[in-house]
């Protein structure tokens, strides 16, 4: 029998022809429409390129231009723990997933209410983020209240080197601030260029604007050897077209800028690109989440893999009250779309109620999505060994496979069971009361985040970094 191929099921929703209209369009955006550029700074680079015209505020990019940033921005990308160790690659169309990201309230597991993120609820959702083994990375989890916020971005950077080693991906809300976190994070790590496991992350303004504060740390990123994220957030119907057609050429027009503008400030800039394609809601003046958005962002992944260039996409968070049914079903759908197509970082996993709240319910929740995704996403081998036929003759008609060597062997790797949520037959269910599932996974949840203790070496970061931040001029 001849070897052949796993089945490996994978999702393409883009013809040729839908990649080559959506790029036209992009770059006919970008050359006729243009962006307004806020940054002096950014000025200075554009303007010593022939093939930038401006008007006013206002950028002209030719599409010859656009394709030599397309040409000379590396197609993958290594990322590493902060041990040094090679943790995964960008560019190679596989998804990694973090925690995060940057929410005000934190709804706590106890009691369901929503506070304010404090900085123990943001050290304990690190550690949370580093014992859950379905996450690749840890994002910035929140924004930290009860600090002044002239250093709330110091002590996040701070708690997340000293409570994981898995690779960052840093937001700063403090733009003054964004230097200042790179310099504690290699005061306590060493140089970040050498093994990078720092990932900033920038957003443009859409539609078509790239602001000051987002060069001006594009700039230091570049300066520090750092890959980083440019992603755009769109709301459809708002800040994008109301068509997906519509928002996908704009926010690919506006990625397309972000990456002209970091390869003109240093050729061969390492850039992650992507979209968070929501939706507006204009009864509740909120965002969320819906089956377009998704498709958009899948999209978007495939441009991506089409330009060789690493992407970020969404997160499936954001939508829900708390862990119940509809958080649980935008996570399954995002995490299963990320799993099967060509979606690669998937970094804000665990916001709800429009991203403003974190939820660690819905994050250990997640593990478990996300650990059932890859599993599909991994397929099976149909080979002669797989297959076994001497195994089915062996055990024959009637026989049982309970009794097989491999069956043994095999089983636990073949049905691993949820610690969260554990399968229950009705006599077993019975037994415990007859527990609804939510409840079961709160259960769970503040037994693990009870569980949580500092890791090796926290006490010495922890001191070292607060008299670092205390000796900073933060005038």
């Amino acid at each position: 029998m001849p070897t052949s191929r796993p089945i490996q099921p994978e999702l393409r929703f883009l013809k040729p022809s839908h990649i080559a209209q959506v790029h036209d369009a992009s770059l006919e955006i970008l050359s006729s429409v243009g962006v307004r550029v806020d940054s002096d700074r950014a000025w200075e680079i554009l303007e010593g390129d022939a093939r930038v015209r401006r008007q006013g505020r206002r950028a002209y990019m030719s599409p010859d231009l656009v394709e030599e940033a397309l040409q000379s921005a590396p197609s993958k990308l290594s990322v590493y723990d902060q041990e040094g160790e090679s943790a995964f690659r960008l560019g190679v169309g596989e998804a990694h997933f973090g925690v995060g990201v940057t929410a005000l309230f934190y709804q706590d597991p106890e009691t369901e209410e929503t506070l304010p993120f404090t900085r123990d609820h943001f050290r304990s959702m690190v550690r949370l983020g580093d014992r859950l083994s379905s996450f690749d990375v840890v994002s910035t989890v929140g924004i930290i209240q009860d600090l002044s916020p002239d250093v709330a971005d110091l002590y996040a950077a701070l708690e997340m080197v000293s409570n994981t080693t898995k690779p960052l991906v840093v937001l700063v809300s403090d733009e003054e601030r964004f230097e200042d976190c790179l310099k504690l994070i290699s005061h306590l790590r060493g140089d970040l260029s050498a093994s990078p496991f720092v990932i900033p992350y920038f957003n443009p303004i859409s539609p078509l604007v790239i602001n000051a504060g987002t060069v001006d740390k594009m700039v230091t990123a570049i300066q520090y050897g750092l890959p980083f994220v440019y992603s755009n957030y769109g709301m459809i119907g708002a800040t994008t077209p109301i068509t997906p057609a519509g928002t996908l050429a704009l926010l690919n027009a506006e990625l397309l800028a972000g990456l002209t503008l970091s390869q003109l400030i240093k050729k061969g800039t390492p850039v992650i690109l992507g979209s968070l394609p929501a939706s507006f809601d204009m009864r509740g003046m909120g965002t969320f989440y819906q089956p377009q958005g998704y498709l958009v962002s899948v999209a978007c992944a495939e441009m991506m893999a089409h330009y060789a260039i690493p992407h970020c996409g969404t997160s499936g968070s954001g939508v829900g009250w708390g862990s119940g049914l509809v958080a649980a079903g935008h996570q399954w759908m995002n995490h299963m779309l990320a799993s099967v197509t060509a979606m690669e970082l998937v970094p804000f996993v665990g916001d709800i109620l429009g991203a403003k709240a974190f939820s660690p319910n819905v994050l250990v929740y997640a593990d478990d999505v996300i650990r059932d995704a890859r599993r599909l996403a991994a397929g099976f081998a149909v080979d002669e060994a797989s297959i076994g036929l001497d195994e089915i003759a062996e055990i024959g008609p009637g026989g049982t496979f309970l009794e097989s060597q491999r069956t043994f062997e095999l089983f636990r790797e073949a049905y691993k069971q949820s610690d969260a949520l554990p399968l229950l037959t009705l006599e077993a269910w019975r037994e415990h009361g007859a527990p609804q599932a939510e409840e079961a996974l709160k259960r769970y949840t503040r037994r693990l985040v009870r569980s949580l203790e500092p890791p090796d070496g926290f006490e010495d970061l922890v001191a070292r970094g607060e008299a670092f931040i205390r000796g900073l001029d933060l005038a």
